[in-house]
């Protein structure tokens, strides 16, 4: 029973030893077989377009139409920016909405007649002014009215019209002693005349006044009815891109610059006429008052004149 023990505890021993041998040379044997069986994996070639599978043929026609709508976005973007690059207030003009071409037409007129205005006011401003100093120095050192009206000579001015009517209210008053009433009657007629000079040398100012007034609202209203049309277009293109935007707005825009432009001189020009008519009016009403002195003074001297006949008639 011992032998048999012993036995079986020596063979135990011996294969346990022999077993990692025979583990190694298992794996040993087994790692060639197996590596070639493993190939690594290789990418998959890629195919050009001309070999893709014959399915993909649907999409051809979204393809094609998105391809057509992005040509003419660009031709439409090409042809934008054409335009930009040739816009000018004349071409500006010629592609704005008729409302806006006569709101164009009408101011532009508007400041053709304000620079007119200016033009011939400064001559005939000029002109009397001149014509009524020079007659002023003229009768400085006259003594009576005919002798003032014989120093200024055929040459038409105001202070002409005073003179005659200071002789005619003489000549109408003749007989009538007293003074002051013909003074008075004589005050009335010259006052008369200045207010018709006033008149005259202030025509034209009041339609300065109105194109300065009411050109930069004509002006708004063509932008306004520019940019409510563009808007129209906006909505009609359905698109709100700025290089198509912008034509029509800016076509608007020249109205009101066009309104500025016919505006502000008017103003301008308004207020210096204001001030140099009313340096004229004082020449004006000086000449008023030499008129006036001449008569006076050839009143008193009838009342002397006919006071020494009548000392004379006595003794």
């Amino acid at each position: 029973m011992n032998m048999t023990f012993s036995r079986a505890m020596t063979f135990a021993v011996i294969c346990a030893l022999a077993m990692p041998q025979l583990a190694a040379s298992a794996v040993a044997q087994t790692l060639p077989q197996q590596t070639p069986s493993a190939p690594m994996a290789q990418p998959a070639p890629v195919q050009s377009p001309a070999a893709l599978p014959q399915t993909a043929a649907p999409a051809a026609p979204l393809d094609a139409a998105v391809t057509s709508a992005e040509r003419e976005a660009k031709s439409l973007k090409a042809a934008a920016a054409a335009e930009l690059k040739e816009l000018s207030p004349w071409t500006m003009f010629k592609s704005a909405d008729v409302v806006v071409k006569a709101v164009m037409i009408g101011l532009a007129f508007a400041s053709l007649v304000t620079w007119t205005i200016f033009i011939a006011k400064m001559v005939e401003l000029a002109v009397v002014q001149r014509k009524v100093r020079s007659a002023l120095a003229k009768i400085a050192e006259t003594r009576s009215l005919a002798e003032a009206q014989f120093a200024l000579g055929s040459k038409g001015s105001v202070l002409a019209s005073f003179l005659a009517a200071a002789m005619r209210e003489a000549r109408l008053s003749a007989g009538i002693s007293s003074d002051a009433g013909i003074k008075e009657r004589a005050a009335s007629s010259f006052a008369e005349i200045v207010r018709a000079e006033s008149r005259r040398v202030r025509l034209g100012m009041g339609l300065l006044a109105t194109i300065g007034a009411t050109s930069p609202f004509v002006g708004l209203f063509g932008t306004v009815w520019g940019i409510m049309n563009s808007f129209i277009g906006i909505s009609k293109s359905q698109t709100t891109n700025l290089a198509v935007v912008a034509p029509g707005i800016a076509e608007a825009l020249l109205a009101t610059a066009i309104g500025l432009v016919a505006a502000i001189p008017a103003v301008i020009i308004y207020n210096h006429f204001s001030r140099v008519t009313k340096g004229y009016l004082e020449l004006v009403n000086r000449a008023s008052g030499a008129a006036g002195r001449l008569l006076s003074r050839d009143l008193d001297r009838t009342h002397v004149s006919g006071g020494q006949r009548s000392r004379g008639a006595a003794e």
